[in-house]
């Protein structure tokens, strides 16, 4: 299999041994550049002299890519058959006793009391180092086939999710990681996009997530669609016009959700937002939203953030649009990215329940997908907390349309 591709190419779902050794490194380098952040906070003395309440998630998070990665590659008895392997293969002892116990599942179902505590963030350094030589020790010798391939590159684009989550995790505990901040595009007009057929989803050869499998066909109007997500300035206007005190605005479930929220000391705004409204900024449009535990003022042609599907689709309904279907999505992100069609600072809603495609069958990692349809709303593109590699037209993503920890915007289409 010929090396074409870089280490942060999208095509790396293609890529053979070289490519994907080099990509495992820099994932695992990258965790563990976040898990210092973490670690720092979690050190440093907050106002109330108490310590950053932050460490046991990121721990877990850090911890838990490097148990995947032993759990399908160096565990597994059949790793060589790939998307053949069965959800539950034969498997070898892990190098950690405790492994499994710690880093299986998720923290909030682990048992309070009885057996060991997570480790501490040297002993999750010391995990994530060695399972890291294995793995690549392992890689080295696997023929340069798709199937023989296909857990090295599931485990590398499930490390890149884990880094994406403990961004994620230092915005929602207010943890400065120090990250670069984003480059916005300026405002576009939308575009037109001419009724065509589209292969949704993806096709055969590399590596495909399960929800992606697989292309079929599907008729698309003729549609017109934002250039770029909704931005600030255009929430505002929302907000500053009753946005969230007019039911008739609201899918009922949505509503339902917002007045849930009052409990939590209300909803003026998406998460984290502090401040909002044009009077209070002069009528430029900006907001004030906590990032990484400090307020800062984003400009009114930022892209709104941390909104959830329920807030998305009450301010299309009030600007007399709609979200798109994700095939719509797809179709304007392959075909008129040259005209200005911009993604990548945000995962972006869709109108789109998550659902499997026709034909689906689960892969291995039978969770990733299949508890999730039928509850989740498809969000389309990336974030610019996602890793480039990541970063695929084809890429299916998807959240509850309450959650809004996540870098999640939405963009518009005429109704």
């Amino acid at each position: 299999m010929p090396e074409t591709v870089s280490a942060d190419d999208p095509a790396i779902r293609h890529a053979g041994r070289d490519t994907l050794s080099l990509a495992l490194i820099d994932a695992r380098n990258h965790t563990l550049r976040l898990l210092a952040g973490h670690e720092t906070a979690r050190q440093a003395p907050q106002r109330d002299g108490a310590p950053m309440a932050s460490g046991d998630a990121a721990v877990w998070l850090a911890g838990h890519a490097g148990w995947f990665a032993e759990s399908w590659i160096a565990r597994n008895t059949q790793v060589a058959l790939g998307q053949g392997c069965p959800a539950q293969p034969v498997r070898l002892a892990s190098i950690q006793p405790h492994a499994d116990f710690w880093w299986a599942r998720e923290p909030a179902v682990m048992p309070l009391h009885g057996g060991p505590v997570l480790p501490d963030f040297a002993a999750t350094r010391a995990w994530l180092l060695e399972t890291l030589e294995i793995t690549l020790d392992l890689l080295a010798g696997t023929p340069e086939h798709d199937d023989p391939l296909y857990f090295y590159r599931l485990a590398l684009f499930h490390e890149d999710q884990v880094g994406e989550r403990l961004v994620v995790l230092a915005q929602t505990l207010g943890v400065s990681l120090a990250l670069e901040a984003p480059r916005i595009a300026g405002l576009r007009e939308p575009l037109g996009v001419p009724a065509t057929r589209w292969p949704l989803g993806s096709v055969p050869g590399g590596f495909v997530f399960d929800n992606e499998k697989w292309a079929h066909t599907v008729a698309v109007p003729e549609f017109e669609i934002d250039a770029q997500p909704v931005n600030w300035s255009q929430f505002v206007e929302f907000v500053d016009d009753g946005g969230y005190d007019r039911p008739e605005l609201w899918h009922p479930e949505g509503w339902v959700w917002l007045q849930a929220q009052a409990a939590r000391g209300g909803r003026r705004g998406p998460r984290h937002v502090e401040q909002i409204g044009v009077a209070r900024f002069g009528g430029s449009g900006a907001v004030l939203q906590s990032r990484f535990g400090q307020p800062v003022r984003l400009a009114g042609h930022h892209p709104a953030t941390h909104v959830s599907w329920w807030e998305a689709d009450a301010w299309c309904r009030w600007a007399g649009r709609r979200l798109p279907d994700e095939v719509e999505w797809e179709l304007a992100a392959h075909t008129v990215a040259r005209r200005g069609f911009h993604w990548g600072n945000v995962h972006e809603w869709t109108a789109s329940r998550f659902q499997p495609y026709p034909g689906f069958t689960p892969d291995p990692w039978a969770d990733y997908s299949v508890p999730y349809f039928g509850q989740a709303r498809v969000q389309r593109g990336a974030s610019w907390a996602t890793r480039a590699r990541l970063k695929h037209p084809k890429f299916r993503g998807f959240s509850g349309p309450g959650e809004d920890a996540g870098f999640f915007g939405f963009r518009s289409c005429a109704v």
